[in-house]
C-alpha cells in the first residue's frame, strides 16, 4: 500500500471563517474515502487542496511527483469538441460510454449536450484513463440505476486511492472504507461506511450532551458561591471568581445552521379523486415515448418512479402535473387539487433575481415581514435574501426551489431528482418532513435511500410502458443489489400478486408504521404523566391497527 496524498496539519479560511482547521488526512491506495458535510462546510476545497489545485493557509500536503490524479467536478469542464474528440478511443472508452447510455453521442458537439449527459462524459473520461488517484464531487448525479450500479463496481475493483464527495447514502455505505465529516472547520475521520459514521456522531452528540449537563451543573455551583454576599465574595480568590465568569459565560458551540430547516406549510385538503389517467400517450413525430399509461393516485399516496436514463420519468411527472399534453388519452385532476413542482433542473430561476425577488413574486414587494420569516425558515438569512439566484451555490438554489415549491401551499407535489446538489443533513430533514406530510407525493429518483425513506409504491419506466413495481420500494431495492438468481442456481420466487386491494394494504401499514415511531418517539421525550397515558393510549390503538394491516396483507400470498 503506497502513499498518495499526505495532509499534515492544513488550515483552510474562507471569506469569513475558517473552513478546515488543522485537518491531518492520509491517502493510501486501495482506500476509498467518502466526504460529507454541509453545503458550504468546505467538502469541495478539501478535493481541490488534495488534487493540487488550492493551496492551504498553513500546513503541509505532500505527493509523488508523478501521482496521476483522475477528477469530476461537479460541474464538469469539457472541451467545445466532440464526445469521441474529447474522450479518444479504445474499448475502456466505449464501455465507459455504453454503460453511461452514452455511446450513442460519441459523434455529438459536447456543447449540444444537456448538464447531465456532459457529467456522464467526464465520467466516462475518468474511468478510461489510467490514473492512480481518482477525487469525485458528486458521480451519480445524473445517472441511472444501471450507471450507479456499474460507478460501484468501478470504484471497489480500483487498486488506487478513491477520495468522493456524495449525497447517495447508499452508495457511500457500500463502497467506502473510512468517512470524512466537516463540521464548522473541525475534521471527523471515522473507520468504515455511511452507517459507521451516523453511529460516530450520535456517540458525539451524546458525549457533547453529557458535557454540557456538568457544565450546568458547575455553573449552578459556582452562581451560588458567588451569590454569597459582596463581603464574603471579596475575600474570594481572584483566579476563582474569574474562572466562575468563565464558565457561567460559555456555552456549546453552536449549530452549523441557525435552527432546524421548517417546511411545514399547511395544506389543503384533498377529495377522494386527485390524479386518473386513462389510455395516455405521448411521443415525439412517429416515436412514442409513453403507451397507454392507466394510472390513478388517491389522497396521501407516495409514489416513487424509477427507470432508466431517458425512458420517460420527467416526461410522466410533466403529464401528472398538466405541464405537457398528451399526444392521446386523458388525464383528470380532482378539483381540490393545487399542485407544485419541484423540478431537476433551475431553469425556471431567473439568474438575475435576488431571492428575496423570487419569493416575493411578480405581485409581492421584496423583503416584507411575511417574506423575511419565509426565508429564515430555510436558512436564507445575513446577506442571501439580496443574493442573485445565479450566484447561489447548488445546494443554495436547491433549497431556494423548494422554497417556492412549498410557499404555492399544494396538496399534490412533484419532486424531480430532488436530492441533486443538497446536502445530507438537509435531504434528511427534508425526509421528515416528507414523511408526515399529508398531500399526495411523486418523486422520480435514482436515490435508493431517499425513496425508500418517502415512497411506498413504486412504478417503473421502461420501454414505453409504466407499471407498479411487485413488492414495492423495499423489493426493488433488493433486487438490485442481490446477485442474479441464475448465478445463484435459485428458483424464480412466486409472483407478488398486484391490484389496488394489495397497494392499498401496503400503503396503510406504512402509514401505521409511520405513526408507531412518531408516538414511541414522544414518549421517550414526555414526562406528564397524562399525555404519557395518552400517548400510550393512542400507540396500543395503532398496534392494533398495525396487526389487522398485517393480517390483511399476508392474506394475498395465501
Amino acid at each position: 500500500m503506497s502513499i498518495l496524498v499526505d495532509l499534515q496539519r492544513v488550515t483552510f479560511h474562507g471569506a469569513d471563517r475558517p473552513v478546515l482547521e488543522n485537518l491531518s488526512l492520509t491517502v493510501s491506495s486501495g482506500e476509498r474515502i467518502g466526504v460529507v458535510g454541509i453545503n458550504g462546510a468546505g467538502k469541495s476545497a478539501l478535493l481541490s487542496i488534495m488534487r493540487g489545485d488550492l493551496t492551504p493557509d498553513s500546513g503541509e500536503v505532500r505527493r509523488p511527483r508523478d501521482l496521476r490524479v483522475g477528477v469530476l467536478e461537479q460541474e464538469p469542464s469539457l472541451p467545445a469538441s466532440t464526445v469521441r474528440e474529447a474522450l479518444g478511443s479504445g474499448w475502456q472508452v466505449d464501455a465507459a460510454l455504453d454503460r453511461l447510455d452514452m455511446l450513442g453521442f460519441a459523434d455529438a458537439p459536447i456543447p449540444s449536450l444537456s448538464g447531465g449527459q456532459r457529467k456522464r462524459v467526464a465520467l466516462a473520461r475518468v474511468f478510461s484513463r489510467p490514473v492512480d488517484l481518482l477525487v469525485l464531487d458528486e458521480p451519480t448525479n445524473h445517472l441511472d440505476l444501471n450507471a450507479i450500479r456499474w460507478l460501484e463496481q468501478q470504484l471497489l475493483d480500483f487498486a488506487g486511492g478513491v477520495v468522493l464527495v456524495s449525497h447517495d447514502r447508499f452508495l457511500l455505505d457500500q463502497v467506502t472504507t473510512r468517512m470524512v465529516e466537516i463540521d464548522r472547520g473541525n475534521t471527523y475521520v471515522h473507520a468504515g461506511g455511511y452507517s459507521r459514521l451516523l453511529e460516530a456522531q450520535a456517540e458525539r452528540e451524546e458525549r457533547a450532551a453529557t458535557a454540557e449537563q456538568v457544565r450546568r451543573n458547575l455553573a449552578r455551583t459556582e452562581l451560588a458561591w458567588l451569590r454569597r454576599g459582596v463581603k464574603a465574595r471579596s475575600t474570594k480568590p481572584q483566579a476563582r471568581i474569574d474562572a466562575a465568569h468563565r464558565l457561567l459565560a460559555s456555552r456549546p458551540d453552536a449549530p452549523a445552521r441557525s435552527g432546524p430547516l421548517d417546511l411545514s406549510v399547511q395544506t389543503p385538503r384533498l377529495g377522494t379523486t386527485v390524479i386518473k389517467t386513462h389510455r395516455v400517450s405521448f411521443g415525439y413525430g412517429d416515436e412514442a415515448l409513453l403507451r397507454d399509461v392507466d394510472l390513478e393516485l388517491g389522497p396521501g399516496d407516495r409514489v416513487g418512479i424509477v427507470g432508466p436514463n431517458g425512458a420517460g420519468k420527467s416526461t410522466l411527472l410533466d403529464l401528472l402535473a398538466h405541464r405537457r399534453n398528451p399526444t392521446s388519452g386523458t388525464i383528470k385532476h380532482g378539483s381540490t387539487v393545487v399542485v407544485s413542482y419541484f423540478e431537476q433542473h433551475d431553469r425556471e430561476l431567473d439568474p438575475t433575481a435576488t431571492v428575496q425577488e423570487l419569493v416575493a413574486g411578480p405581485r409581492g414587494v421584496p423583503g416584507s415581514p411575511a417574506d423575511v420569516a419565509l426565508m429564515k425558515r430555510f436558512w436564507f438569512t445575513g446577506a442571501l435574501p439580496a443574493t442573485k439566484s445565479g450566484e447561489l451555490s447548488g445546494g443554495e438554489r436547491r433549497r431556494l426551489q423548494l422554497l417556492l415549491a412549498l410557499a404555492k401551499r399544494p396538496n399534490v407535489l412533484f419532486l424531480d431528482e430532488p436530492t441533486n446538489d443538497l446536502d445530507l443533513e438537509t435531504i434528511r430533514l427534508i425526509e421528515d418532513f416528507l414523511s408526515e406530510w399529508p398531500g399526495t407525493l411523486i418523486i422520480a429518483s435514482h436515490d435508493r435511500t431517499f425513496l425508500s425513506r418517502t415512497t411506498d409504491r413504486l412504478l417503473e419506466v421502461r420501454d414505453g410502458t409504466v407499471s407498479d413495481v411487485a413488492g414495492g420500494i423495499d423489493a426493488w431495492i433488493a433486487r438490485t443489489v442481490e446477485p442474479e438468481t441464475a448465478a445463484t442456481g435459485e428458483t424464480n420466487p412466486p409472483a407478488v400478486p398486484r391490484g389496488r386491494a394489495l397497494r392499498d394494504a401496503e400503503k396503510e401499514m406504512t402509514r401505521l408504521e409511520r405513526r408507531k415511531q412518531t408516538l414511541t418517539e414522544k414518549l421517550l421525550t414526555v414526562s406528564d404523566r397524562d399525555e404519557q397515558a395518552r400517548l400510550g393510549g393512542e400507540l396500543d390503538v395503532v398496534l392494533r391497527d398495525l396487526h389487522r394491516a398485517e393480517t390483511i396483507w399476508l392474506s394475498f400470498f395465501e
